[in-house]
């Protein structure tokens, strides 16, 4: 194992990191690599911006119960799993870093999207996502360096902690900058959501795709990174859920707040590792972040699947009871005889009250 540029020690063992010759330490295409990755970045969170109201998002502050248990969840929960499944796992230290750096990146616009389909608590979704997107420019180095500090000192690993810093801080620019034109230009800020959110996500493909025809060889990963993208996101679903309940949230809360636990923006850590690493290691890591969020895609699939299902039963159930309730009034006799009885008793009223009031006037004209 021989250190490299970066700080990352670089290790090719056959499993991964076989390029078939390839220059990848290619100047150009680590150039466009950057530039493309950094404008998509930047697009994805600009829009993120441009998706938050501010008022509402100070209502949730003001009464923080929901976004403190989400961002408990997202900061302490996530990192803590990440953590535990890196050491427990045998991997290289790269994907170490990979692993810890993705438990520890908060939600994007796909936890939004899927909040919607779960019928969870929209305003909180938005509110969560983006301050904990904020507070991730901070977070995430204060994990990085509790954490990995034992894997420094075994000397298996030396985090950039500045370079990590440095682009983190960088991310707040397109944030803030969304925000002012959503406070400055609402009805414009939403087709800038709508555009970003699709075109962001679909411009992804092509760094993948090209990703797969430069460095075919390097997908060969260990079975040790498919358990982990399989078991963290689920520990984050049910983690979230399960502490959601224990502080006496709401049904539509706790669904929120699990989905905002364990979907990743997977966005933040790509450009994080680009921009900070060297390209050698960076190649090495693509695999693993386009791993974990096939099963994070597969998960929230079953997730939606499993409670659409499940609302569409309870909905016959709740209807298959009312129209049961509804035959059983009309047979009741005395339920019948008692509304027949009353209206005839105030018919007959009525009309005797007609006629003195008829007779009364009569005398008086007399």
């Amino acid at each position: 194992m021989a250190n490299n540029s970066g700080g990352i020690p670089y290790t090719n063992n056959g499993t991964s990191g076989n390029t078939d010759g390839q220059d990848y330490g290619s100047t150009i295409y680590d150039l466009v690599f950057s530039i493309v990755i950094a404008i998509i970045t930047g697009f994805i969170l600009f829009s993120m911006g441009c998706a938050t109201d501010m008022k509402k998002m100070w209502g949730h502050i003001k009464r923080p119960s929901g976004i403190a248990v989400g961002m408990m969840c997202q900061f302490g929960l996530m990192p803590l799993t990440a953590y535990i499944l890196a050491i427990n796992f045998p991997a290289k230290s790269i994907d170490m870093l990979a692993t810890f750096i993705i438990g520890c990146s908060p939600g994007g616009s796909l936890s939004n999207f899927v909040s919607y389909w779960v019928d969870g608590d929209m305003d909180l979704s938005i509110s969560i996502t983006a301050l904990s997107n904020m507070a991730a420019l901070g977070m995430m180095p204060l994990c990085l360096f509790i954490c990995t500090r034992t894997w420094e000192s075994e000397g298996d690993i030396t985090v950039p902690y500045q370079a990590i810093g440095t682009t983190l801080f960088s991310f707040a620019i397109p944030i803030t900058c969304g925000f002012w034109v959503k406070y400055r230009w609402p009805r414009q800020s939403q087709i800038i959501l709508k555009a970003g959110s699709t075109i962001g996500g679909f411009l992804w493909v092509v760094p993948t795709v090209a990703y797969l025809l430069t460095f075919q060889g390097s997908w060969i990963v260990d079975y040790s990174l498919l358990i982990v993208a399989a078991v963290l996101p689920v520990t984050g679903y049910l983690g979230g859920f399960l502490l959601a309940r224990l502080t006496c949230q709401s049904w539509q809360r706790c669904r929120t707040i699990s989905v905002e636990t364990g979907t990743q923006n997977l966005n933040l850590p790509i450009a994080v590792f680009q921009l900070s690493l060297n390209f050698q290691h960076f190649i090495q890591i693509y695999p693993s972040i386009v791993i974990y969020s096939a099963f994070q895609l597969l998960n929230l699939s079953l997730m939606v699947s499993g409670y659409q299902i499940y609302k569409k039963c309870l909905g016959r159930a709740a209807a298959a009871a009312a129209a049961a309730a509804a035959e059983e009034r009309p047979s009741d006799p005395q339920v019948t005889m008692s509304g027949n009885l009353g209206s005839e008793i105030n018919l007959r009223f009525e009309m005797e009250h007609e006629v003195n009031s008829k007779m009364e006037n009569s005398f008086k004209v007399l």
